[in-house]
């Protein structure tokens, strides 16, 4: 190896002391730890690309009203379970005038981020007909759902949705459905990490397989309206954030303010349960629940034994955030447009020096620009390109845990990445590929 921007001797060293077996296929938080590592000893910042974190200021109306509300002394009181009345009437607006669906206050739950939403979720929706013991991921998708998964010791099987888009979702989605044991059928909406968007015919086509094979959506919408080839942030004026609930009762969908709102460090989103199934019964609930609710079961069940309810303050945070959209008093598209920009120049600057983007369509045009993209390289695989980025002080995560059939890929994650570090990515990258074109 040439001689590279971070010192191979540095590198090499604080890989050994990782003991990480295959560096290419680490968690994400094993390589921050990673990244951590090499930036200390070395003393060179890296462009940090592995973690999908806010990289703006938190929304001011939500730090202020936590600020009051724990003046108030709502420190000192437990919440109740379902959340404070303030959150449930801002909630049910916020759907009604982003999504145009009709919700009712009683449907819409806090939970302790979009973590522990999805969480809750799997031990409800997947545990409700001990005939369907599988939920099925249309990949690629967020790594910790699996992982939770794995920690309720439930079933999943997976697919990579690029490979059937359009019109050939249905075929893939009935062979699967058909055989009678999926439950859950989880994604994101824009998609983490790839960043393609469901267009409105393909959510028709999972509503109506939802229906037809009673199957429970759950939908992942933590990086809400962030597709900005539309403009979704006037409240209650087409256009409207896309949703499968246009197409389905059988739907619960997972609303997060880390990213819209830049909340993330007080865990507060909430969860949406289409009101038909929030009310439905479920008879093979009784095994794990008090109730066989569904909705009941998630609040008293679910909720309940995690974490007794979500931070108080926190809550009235979230109301106070979600009134000021609802009111049209704060754009919170607008607020986090920036990203996008900052994805359009780094694409660009991949695309310069010898990278290919991966995921670059959304059926028939190219995806927006947003939170994530991903890229690769020729003749390097994601776990080649992972680790020898890491010399040139580069940080992404491989595609591959994220199931992804694109091994070759790289995510990036924009938001930690400032306009002044552009020049620090050029210059890094234009020595990658001097060094690694043949």
């Amino acid at each position: 190896m040439k001689d590279t921007p971070i010192s191979k001797s540095i590198v090499d060293a604080k890989i050994a002391e990782s003991h990480l077996d295959h560096v290419g296929r680490s968690s994400i938080r094993e390589l921050v730890h990673l990244v951590h590592a090499i930036e200390n000893e070395s003393g060179e910042k890296f462009i940090r690309m592995e973690m999908g974190v806010p990289g703006l200021p938190p929304t001011q109306i939500g730090v202020n009203a936590e600020i009051d509300a724990l003046k108030s002394g709502v420190a000192a009181k437990y919440p109740m379970i379902d959340g404070i009345p303030e959150v449930k009437r801002e909630a049910s607006r916020f759907v009604k005038y982003f999504l145009d669906i009709d919700m009712p206050p009683s449907c819409c739950i806090p939970s302790v981020g979009s973590m522990q939403g999805s969480f809750a979720a799997f031990m409800v929706s997947c545990r409700k007909d001990r005939s369907r013991d599988t939920t099925l991921f249309l990949d690629p998708s967020f790594p910790v759902q699996k992982q939770q998964h794995h920690n309720l010791g439930l079933k999943y099987k997976s697919f990579d949705v690029y490979d059937y888009r359009g019109e050939k979702l249905r075929s893939k989605l009935e062979s699967i459905l058909e055989k009678g044991n999926i439950s859950t059928i989880v994604y994101s909406n824009p998609n983490n990490p790839s960043w393609i968007c469901f267009t409105d015919h393909e959510l028709r086509i999972i509503g109506e397989m939802s229906c037809r094979y009673d199957v429970t959506i759950v939908e992942d919408l933590a990086y809400f309206a962030m597709d900005f080839r539309s403009d979704f942030s006037k409240p209650g004026v087409a256009p409207y954030q896309p949703t499968v609930a246009k197409y389905t009762d059988n739907y619960l969908m997972l609303i997060s303010s880390s990213k819209i709102f830049s909340y993330a460090g007080q865990r507060i989103g909430f969860m949406g349960i289409g009101e038909k199934l929030f009310n439905r019964r479920f008879p093979d609930l009784n095994d794990y629940f008090s109730s066989d609710s569904f909705g009941l079961a998630v609040v008293y069940g679910a909720l309940y034994s995690l974490s007794s309810g979500t931070s108080h303050s926190a809550q009235f945070a979230l109301a106070a955030m979600l009134k000021a959209v609802n009111d049209g008093d704060h754009n919170f598209v607008d607020a986090v447009s920036e990203y996008g920009e900052r994805a359009k120049i780094m694409k660009k600057i991949f695309k310069d020096n010898g990278f290919n983007i991966v995921y670059d369509m959304d059926e028939d045009k190219p995806i927006a620009d947003g939170f994530y993209f991903t890229f690769s390289y020729p003749g390097m695989s994601g776990e080649e390109l992972l680790e020898a980025l890491l010399y040139y002080g580069v940080s992404a995560i491989a595609l591959y845990i994220t199931g992804s059939t694109r091994s070759e890929g790289l995510r990036a994650c924009v938001s930690l990445i400032h306009p002044d570090q552009f020049d620090v990515l050029r210059t890094r990258l234009e020595q990658f590929n001097l060094d690694h074109s043949s």
